[in-house]
């Protein structure tokens, strides 16, 4: 079963900084990841992409978050992070990672994980 769970969210001041992982369980020879992606839902408001990576490592940005956030990832861990500077408190949301993931005897799937609530304090 392919699952993503997600990690380092939390509490940080406005300008401050957090950095968020997501890791899909699996073993490298099971599971292959392709285009991962970051969302945030922010209460009474819909889930939108934050940041998206492919698998060849080119990536995208909300206008939002451009210059701020960075995503990358670890195929060797299958691993996506979001590195998120100079934080405001617009920023507050849950946090979904995402991922187009292959895995053997389930075929292709779209997954996402169970969010991490990041909070950011004026």
């Amino acid at each position: 079963q392919v699952q993503l769970v997600e990690s380092g969210g939390g509490l940080a001041q406005a300008g401050g900084s957090l950095r968020l992982s997501c890791a899909t369980s699996g073993s490298i020879f099971s599971v292959s990841v392709n285009d991962m992606n970051w969302y945030r839902q922010a209460p009474g408001k819909q889930r939108e992409l934050v940041a998206a990576i492919t698998s060849g490592g080119s990536t995208n940005y909300a206008d939002s978050v451009k210059g701020r956030f960075t995503i990358s990832r670890d195929d060797a861990k299958k691993t996506v992070y979001l590195q998120m500077n100079s934080l405001k408190p617009e920023d507050t949301a849950v946090y979904y990672c995402s991922a187009d993931v292959w895995s053997l005897g389930r075929g292709r799937g779209y997954y996402w994980g169970h969010g991490t609530q990041v909070t950011v304090s004026s």
